[in-house]
């Protein structure tokens, strides 16, 4: 397994610009990386670090971010999404990552589901025409997220088995799972193959693993058991100076 560092937040203080991210990334050993919204980068700067360190990006976010669940807004999701992807073919066509949007007060789980169906279709379906992966991530809605309607690992790949598309899969956050209390044997077991990246941070506090209370290496072996061999995104808060996150990151994944 690959880890690739979160740019927005690691390299920040030394290097603002985030071509110079990638750089350090690559410097350091790392010739991958993600990170969030893109409009406010330089993606001529991003592509040129790219092209010149030989590195890849595991992962940005569709800008901006629009709700699945609410229909009023499906077609401002549609064109942010096309737009993402146009963007993305830019910077080596990572995967993009889509969340759901706020629960609707008043309106039931079936609609929600419903809605998210219809929007993800759509989405998919340009995706698939540009070739582009999406990925859906669940957050957690007890600490950073208040008010998220797609909270559970298992409903977010009850999506990607109703939308039925191989351009749109599942982001699977080891720490917003674990917040909001879920197993990942018992979420994942079966559908190992709908994941296309996971994520890892410590709780509390989301910082590097090894600063809390998760089990790393029964994470890491569930992984393995499962059949996942992909990218372990560093989406973490370092609270050490970058080498020296990154290192002890790696020790307490085993990687």
């Amino acid at each position: 397994m690959q880890l690739s560092p979160c740019i927005e937040w690691m390299f920040s203080d030394e290097h603002p610009d985030m071509g110079d991210r990638i750089r350090a990334a690559a410097q350091a050993g790392h010739p991958a990386g993600e990170f969030h919204l893109w409009r406010d980068k330089n993606l001529e700067s991003v592509a040129a670090a790219l092209r010149e360190t030989g590195s890849r990006l595991t992962g940005a976010c569709v800008d901006p971010r629009r709700s699945l669940v609410d229909p009023v807004q499906h077609d401002a999701f549609a064109q942010a999404v096309e737009e993402s992807l146009a963007a993305a073919k830019t910077i080596g066509s990572p995967p993009m990552i889509i969340a759901s949007g706020f629960t609707r007060e008043g309106v039931s789980e079936e609609a929600h589901f419903a809605a998210a169906v219809t929007a993800l279709k759509r989405a998919a379906a340009l995706a698939e025409a540009a070739d582009v992966m999406l990925v859906l991530e669940p957050l957690n809605d007890r600490v950073e997220h208040p008010g998220m309607w797609l909270v559970s690992t298992s409903k977010g790949l009850d999506l990607i088995e109703a939308v039925g598309s191989t351009h749109l899969r599942l982001l699977y956050d080891v720490y917003h799972s674990q917040v909001m209390g879920e197993d990942m044997a018992d979420v994942l077991r079966g559908r190992i193959h709908l994941v296309h990246h996971v994520q890892v941070a410590d709780m509390p506090g989301r910082n590097e693993p090894g600063t809390g209370t998760i089990d790393w290496a029964r994470a890491m072996q569930t992984l393995r058991d499962l059949g996942y061999t992909g990218a372990i995104g560093l989406e973490y808060r370092p609270t050490l100076p970058p080498a020296e996150s990154l290192a002890a990151s790696r020790a307490a994944l085993g990687l």
